[in-house]
Protein backbone atom coordinates (compact mmCIF):
# COMPACT_ATOMS: atom_id res chain seq x y z
CA UNK A 1 0.00 0.00 0.00
CA UNK A 2 1.67 3.26 -1.10
CA UNK A 3 1.62 6.11 1.42
CA UNK A 4 2.85 9.50 0.24
CA UNK A 5 3.35 12.94 1.74
CA UNK A 6 3.75 14.99 -1.45
CA UNK A 7 1.52 14.81 -4.56
CA UNK A 8 4.46 14.43 -6.93
CA UNK A 9 5.47 11.17 -5.21
CA UNK A 10 2.66 9.18 -6.86
CA UNK A 11 2.56 8.10 -10.50
CA UNK A 12 1.23 4.80 -11.84
CA UNK A 13 3.93 3.95 -14.36
CA UNK A 14 3.09 0.39 -15.39
CA UNK A 15 -0.51 0.47 -16.64
CA UNK A 16 -1.15 -0.55 -20.26
CA UNK A 17 -4.39 -1.04 -22.20
CA UNK A 18 -4.63 -3.64 -24.99
CA UNK A 19 -6.53 -1.93 -27.81
CA UNK A 20 -7.12 -5.09 -29.88
CA UNK A 21 -10.75 -5.35 -28.80
CA UNK A 22 -11.36 -1.68 -29.65
CA UNK A 23 -9.68 -1.34 -33.04
CA UNK A 24 -9.15 -4.93 -34.15
CA UNK A 25 -5.40 -4.45 -34.10
CA UNK A 26 -2.86 -5.28 -31.39
CA UNK A 27 -1.58 -2.05 -29.86
CA UNK A 28 -0.66 -1.52 -26.22
CA UNK A 29 -1.40 1.91 -24.80
CA UNK A 30 0.72 3.13 -21.88
CA UNK A 31 -1.55 5.19 -19.62
CA UNK A 32 0.24 8.20 -18.15
CA UNK A 33 -2.75 10.04 -16.66
CA UNK A 34 -2.90 8.33 -13.28
CA UNK A 35 -1.25 10.85 -10.99
CA UNK A 36 -2.42 14.01 -9.23
CA UNK A 37 -1.68 16.15 -12.29
CA UNK A 38 -3.59 13.81 -14.58
CA UNK A 39 -0.87 13.64 -17.22
CA UNK A 40 2.64 12.61 -18.20
CA UNK A 41 3.74 16.22 -17.68
CA UNK A 42 4.15 15.65 -13.94
CA UNK A 43 7.37 13.78 -14.73
CA UNK A 44 8.86 16.65 -16.72
CA UNK A 45 7.66 19.25 -14.21
CA UNK A 46 9.26 17.41 -11.32
CA UNK A 47 12.54 16.86 -13.15
CA UNK A 48 12.79 20.51 -14.24
CA UNK A 49 11.90 21.95 -10.83
CA UNK A 50 14.30 19.68 -8.97
CA UNK A 51 17.11 20.43 -11.44
CA UNK A 52 16.52 24.17 -10.92
CA UNK A 53 16.61 23.69 -7.15
CA UNK A 54 19.86 21.74 -7.33
CA UNK A 55 21.48 24.41 -9.49
CA UNK A 56 20.45 27.20 -7.11
CA UNK A 57 18.47 29.26 -9.63
CA UNK A 58 15.18 28.33 -7.95
CA UNK A 59 15.02 29.60 -4.40
CA UNK A 60 12.50 31.21 -2.00
CA UNK A 61 10.90 34.29 -3.53
CA UNK A 62 11.31 33.08 -7.11
CA UNK A 63 8.18 33.11 -9.26
CA UNK A 64 8.03 30.25 -11.74
CA UNK A 65 6.66 31.03 -15.20
CA UNK A 66 6.05 28.66 -18.09
CA UNK A 67 4.35 28.59 -21.45
CA UNK A 68 1.93 25.67 -21.61
CA UNK A 69 -1.07 24.48 -23.59
CA UNK A 70 -2.45 23.12 -20.33
CA UNK A 71 -1.05 19.90 -18.90
CA UNK A 72 2.37 21.19 -17.88
CA UNK A 73 0.64 24.16 -16.33
CA UNK A 74 -1.39 21.86 -14.10
CA UNK A 75 1.69 19.80 -13.21
CA UNK A 76 3.73 22.88 -12.28
CA UNK A 77 0.79 24.22 -10.26
CA UNK A 78 0.90 21.06 -8.19
CA UNK A 79 4.67 21.29 -7.72
CA UNK A 80 4.39 24.98 -6.79
CA UNK A 81 1.67 24.26 -4.22
CA UNK A 82 3.62 21.33 -2.80
CA UNK A 83 6.91 23.24 -2.53
CA UNK A 84 5.62 26.72 -1.67
CA UNK A 85 6.43 28.59 -4.90
CA UNK A 86 4.37 31.06 -6.91
CA UNK A 87 3.63 30.07 -10.49
CA UNK A 88 2.28 31.88 -13.55
CA UNK A 89 1.06 29.76 -16.47
CA UNK A 90 1.07 31.50 -19.86
CA UNK A 91 -1.37 29.73 -22.15
CA UNK A 92 -3.59 30.65 -25.11
CA UNK A 93 -7.19 30.62 -26.24
CA UNK A 94 -7.10 26.91 -27.14
CA UNK A 95 -6.52 25.87 -23.51
CA UNK A 96 -9.75 24.47 -22.17
CA UNK A 97 -11.62 26.18 -19.35
CA UNK A 98 -11.43 23.19 -16.99
CA UNK A 99 -7.63 23.27 -17.14
CA UNK A 100 -7.48 27.00 -16.43
CA UNK A 101 -9.81 26.60 -13.45
CA UNK A 102 -7.76 23.72 -12.12
CA UNK A 103 -4.53 25.73 -12.28
CA UNK A 104 -6.17 28.60 -10.41
CA UNK A 105 -7.74 26.26 -7.85
CA UNK A 106 -4.25 24.98 -7.05
CA UNK A 107 -3.20 28.54 -6.19
CA UNK A 108 -1.40 29.54 -9.39
CA UNK A 109 -2.19 32.28 -11.91
CA UNK A 110 -3.10 32.06 -15.60
CA UNK A 111 -2.37 34.55 -18.36
CA UNK A 112 -4.17 33.78 -21.63
CA UNK A 113 -2.79 34.92 -24.99
CA UNK A 114 -5.74 35.70 -27.28
CA UNK A 115 -3.95 36.75 -30.49
CA UNK A 116 -1.44 34.54 -32.36
CA UNK A 117 1.73 35.96 -33.88
CA UNK A 118 1.73 36.19 -37.65
CA UNK A 119 4.85 34.01 -37.74
CA UNK A 120 4.70 31.12 -35.25
CA UNK A 121 1.09 31.36 -34.11
CA UNK A 122 0.01 31.13 -30.49
CA UNK A 123 3.21 29.44 -29.35
CA UNK A 124 5.38 32.27 -30.64
CA UNK A 125 3.09 34.79 -28.94
CA UNK A 126 3.29 32.90 -25.66
CA UNK A 127 7.08 32.69 -25.80
CA UNK A 128 7.39 36.38 -26.58
CA UNK A 129 5.25 37.26 -23.57
CA UNK A 130 7.34 35.06 -21.25
CA UNK A 131 10.63 36.52 -22.50
CA UNK A 132 9.39 40.08 -22.04
CA UNK A 133 8.08 39.29 -18.55
CA UNK A 134 11.38 37.76 -17.42
CA UNK A 135 13.35 40.67 -18.89
CA UNK A 136 11.20 43.17 -17.00
CA UNK A 137 11.12 41.45 -13.60
CA UNK A 138 14.01 39.47 -12.13
CA UNK A 139 11.75 37.54 -9.77
CA UNK A 140 10.53 35.35 -12.63
CA UNK A 141 12.26 32.11 -13.57
CA UNK A 142 11.35 30.47 -16.88
CA UNK A 143 11.98 26.72 -16.74
CA UNK A 144 11.56 26.63 -20.56
CA UNK A 145 10.28 23.17 -21.36
CA UNK A 146 11.21 23.75 -25.02
CA UNK A 147 14.98 23.82 -24.40
CA UNK A 148 15.39 22.33 -20.92
CA UNK A 149 17.21 18.95 -21.07
CA UNK A 150 15.48 17.93 -17.84
CA UNK A 151 12.31 17.64 -19.95
CA UNK A 152 13.60 14.70 -21.98
CA UNK A 153 15.70 13.29 -19.14
CA UNK A 154 12.52 12.64 -17.14
CA UNK A 155 11.36 10.18 -19.81
CA UNK A 156 14.80 8.68 -20.27
CA UNK A 157 14.79 8.05 -16.51
CA UNK A 158 11.20 6.82 -15.97
CA UNK A 159 8.98 6.39 -19.03
CA UNK A 160 11.22 4.44 -21.39
CA UNK A 161 12.54 1.97 -18.79
CA UNK A 162 8.96 1.12 -17.81
CA UNK A 163 8.12 0.28 -21.42
CA UNK A 164 11.30 -1.76 -21.89
CA UNK A 165 10.67 -3.65 -18.65
CA UNK A 166 7.10 -4.56 -19.56
CA UNK A 167 7.76 -5.28 -23.26
CA UNK A 168 11.21 -6.83 -23.66
CA UNK A 169 10.31 -7.92 -27.23
CA UNK A 170 9.07 -4.49 -28.33
CA UNK A 171 9.19 -3.90 -32.09
CA UNK A 172 7.80 -0.38 -32.55
CA UNK A 173 7.13 2.55 -30.22
CA UNK A 174 4.75 5.39 -31.15
CA UNK A 175 5.41 8.74 -29.46
CA UNK A 176 3.49 11.98 -29.77
CA UNK A 177 5.48 15.10 -30.62
CA UNK A 178 4.79 18.31 -28.69
CA UNK A 179 7.80 19.89 -27.03
CA UNK A 180 9.41 16.54 -28.02
CA UNK A 181 10.52 15.90 -24.43
CA UNK A 182 8.77 12.52 -24.25
CA UNK A 183 9.84 11.68 -27.80
CA UNK A 184 13.50 12.55 -27.26
CA UNK A 185 13.81 10.91 -23.85
CA UNK A 186 12.27 7.62 -24.96
CA UNK A 187 13.98 7.62 -28.36
CA UNK A 188 17.40 8.20 -26.81
CA UNK A 189 16.86 5.41 -24.30
CA UNK A 190 15.80 2.85 -26.88
CA UNK A 191 18.46 3.79 -29.43
CA UNK A 192 21.10 3.32 -26.73
CA UNK A 193 19.74 0.20 -25.00
CA UNK A 194 17.39 -1.47 -27.53
CA UNK A 195 18.36 -0.17 -31.00
CA UNK A 196 16.21 -2.71 -32.87
CA UNK A 197 13.05 -0.89 -31.76
CA UNK A 198 11.53 1.34 -34.45
CA UNK A 199 10.74 4.85 -33.17
CA UNK A 200 7.76 6.51 -34.86
CA UNK A 201 6.87 10.10 -34.04
CA UNK A 202 3.20 11.07 -34.33
CA UNK A 203 2.46 14.73 -34.99
CA UNK A 204 -0.64 16.81 -35.62
CA UNK A 205 -1.31 17.91 -39.20
CA UNK A 206 -0.53 21.60 -39.41
CA UNK A 207 2.44 21.37 -37.03
CA UNK A 208 5.84 22.65 -38.20
CA UNK A 209 7.85 20.32 -35.94
CA UNK A 210 9.10 18.10 -38.76
CA UNK A 211 9.15 20.76 -41.45
CA UNK A 212 5.59 20.68 -42.73
CA UNK A 213 3.56 23.79 -43.54
CA UNK A 214 1.81 25.54 -40.66
CA UNK A 215 -1.98 25.32 -40.45
CA UNK A 216 -4.53 26.15 -37.73
CA UNK A 217 -4.89 23.56 -34.96
CA UNK A 218 -7.63 23.55 -32.34
CA UNK A 219 -6.70 20.65 -30.06
CA UNK A 220 -3.92 21.44 -27.54
CA UNK A 221 -1.13 19.03 -26.71
CA UNK A 222 0.70 17.81 -29.80
CA UNK A 223 2.12 19.90 -32.61
CA UNK A 224 3.92 23.23 -32.59
CA UNK A 225 4.06 26.51 -34.48
CA UNK A 226 7.78 26.82 -33.71
CA UNK A 227 10.21 23.93 -34.26
CA UNK A 228 11.20 22.53 -30.82
CA UNK A 229 14.89 23.07 -30.00
CA UNK A 230 14.96 19.70 -28.16
CA UNK A 231 14.22 17.77 -31.35
CA UNK A 232 16.99 15.64 -32.86
CA UNK A 233 15.53 13.83 -35.86
CA UNK A 234 18.44 11.38 -35.99
CA UNK A 235 16.70 9.45 -33.19
CA UNK A 236 13.42 9.16 -35.14
CA UNK A 237 12.82 6.43 -37.72
CA UNK A 238 9.53 7.65 -39.15
CA UNK A 239 6.88 10.37 -38.75
CA UNK A 240 3.10 10.24 -39.14
CA UNK A 241 0.93 13.37 -39.38
CA UNK A 242 -2.68 13.05 -38.20
CA UNK A 243 -5.55 15.39 -39.18
CA UNK A 244 -7.48 16.61 -36.15
CA UNK A 245 -10.75 15.07 -37.32
CA UNK A 246 -9.07 11.66 -37.08
CA UNK A 247 -7.90 12.55 -33.58
CA UNK A 248 -11.51 13.21 -32.60
CA UNK A 249 -12.77 10.00 -34.19
CA UNK A 250 -10.19 7.88 -32.39
CA UNK A 251 -11.05 9.54 -29.06
CA UNK A 252 -14.74 8.83 -29.54
CA UNK A 253 -14.11 5.22 -30.53
CA UNK A 254 -12.10 4.74 -27.33
CA UNK A 255 -14.83 6.43 -25.30
CA UNK A 256 -17.44 4.02 -26.68
CA UNK A 257 -15.37 1.24 -25.12
CA UNK A 258 -15.22 3.06 -21.78
CA UNK A 259 -11.74 4.58 -22.18
CA UNK A 260 -11.85 8.37 -21.87
CA UNK A 261 -8.51 9.77 -23.07
CA UNK A 262 -7.31 13.22 -24.09
CA UNK A 263 -6.84 14.60 -27.58
CA UNK A 264 -3.14 13.73 -27.76
CA UNK A 265 -4.01 10.08 -27.21
CA UNK A 266 -6.46 10.14 -30.10
CA UNK A 267 -3.74 11.55 -32.33
CA UNK A 268 -1.16 8.96 -31.30
CA UNK A 269 -3.58 6.02 -31.60
CA UNK A 270 -4.82 7.16 -35.01
CA UNK A 271 -1.24 7.60 -36.25
CA UNK A 272 -0.13 4.25 -34.85
CA UNK A 273 -3.00 2.36 -36.50
CA UNK A 274 -2.30 4.07 -39.80
CA UNK A 275 1.41 3.19 -39.65
CA UNK A 276 0.73 -0.42 -38.68
CA UNK A 277 -1.80 -0.80 -41.50
CA UNK A 278 0.80 0.38 -44.01
CA UNK A 279 3.98 -1.28 -42.74
CA UNK A 280 2.67 -4.41 -41.00
CA UNK A 281 -0.63 -5.20 -42.76
CA UNK A 282 -0.37 -8.95 -42.30
CA UNK A 283 1.94 -9.12 -39.31
CA UNK A 284 1.53 -8.71 -35.61
CA UNK A 285 4.48 -6.70 -34.25
CA UNK A 286 4.64 -5.83 -30.58
CA UNK A 287 3.65 -2.18 -30.63
CA UNK A 288 3.27 0.36 -27.81
CA UNK A 289 1.90 3.90 -27.86
CA UNK A 290 1.77 6.47 -25.07
CA UNK A 291 -1.44 8.08 -23.80
CA UNK A 292 -0.29 11.37 -22.21
CA UNK A 293 -3.48 12.19 -20.29
CA UNK A 294 -7.12 11.37 -19.61
CA UNK A 295 -10.19 12.90 -21.19
CA UNK A 296 -12.19 14.75 -18.53
CA UNK A 297 -10.65 18.11 -19.43
CA UNK A 298 -11.82 17.70 -23.04
CA UNK A 299 -15.53 17.29 -22.35
CA UNK A 300 -16.25 20.79 -23.69
CA UNK A 301 -14.22 20.29 -26.88
CA UNK A 302 -13.22 16.89 -28.27
CA UNK A 303 -16.18 15.18 -26.60
CA UNK A 304 -18.75 17.92 -27.23
CA UNK A 305 -20.70 17.16 -30.40
CA UNK A 306 -21.57 20.79 -31.13
CA UNK A 307 -17.92 21.87 -30.85
CA UNK A 308 -16.77 19.03 -33.09
CA UNK A 309 -19.39 19.61 -35.76
CA UNK A 310 -18.80 23.36 -35.80
CA UNK A 311 -15.08 22.92 -36.46
CA UNK A 312 -14.84 19.68 -38.43
CA UNK A 313 -18.25 19.46 -40.08
CA UNK A 314 -21.52 17.57 -39.52
CA UNK A 315 -20.09 14.20 -40.63
CA UNK A 316 -17.09 14.25 -38.28
CA UNK A 317 -18.60 11.71 -35.85
CA UNK A 318 -20.81 9.73 -38.23
CA UNK A 319 -18.59 6.65 -38.42
CA UNK A 320 -19.19 3.28 -36.82
CA UNK A 321 -16.41 0.91 -35.77
CA UNK A 322 -15.90 -0.84 -39.11
CA UNK A 323 -15.89 2.42 -41.05
CA UNK A 324 -13.42 3.93 -38.59
CA UNK A 325 -10.98 1.05 -39.00
CA UNK A 326 -11.34 1.16 -42.80
CA UNK A 327 -10.75 4.92 -42.79
CA UNK A 328 -7.62 4.60 -40.67
CA UNK A 329 -6.20 1.79 -42.77
CA UNK A 330 -6.84 3.61 -46.04
CA UNK A 331 -4.83 6.64 -45.00
CA UNK A 332 -1.39 5.09 -45.21
CA UNK A 333 -0.68 6.94 -48.45
CA UNK A 334 -1.54 10.28 -46.79
CA UNK A 335 1.48 10.20 -44.50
Amino acid sequence: MPIISEPEDFHEDDLFVDLAATFGRSLYLKCEGFNFAGSIKLKAAREMVEAAERSGVLRPGTVLVESSSGNLGVALSILAASKGYEFLCVTDARCNLATKRLIETLGSRVHTIVEPDADGGFLAARLRYVRELCASDGRYLWLNQYTNPANWKAHYRWTAPSIARNFPDLDVLFLGAGTTGTLMGCARYFKEHHPRVTIVAVDAAGSVTFGGPAAPRMIPGLGTGVRPPLLDVSYVDDVVHVPEVDTVRACHRLARKGFLFGGSTGTVVSGALRWLAEFAPGGDPTAVAIAPDLGERYLDSVYQRGWVEEIYGPDALDLDHEETVTMLQSMGSAR
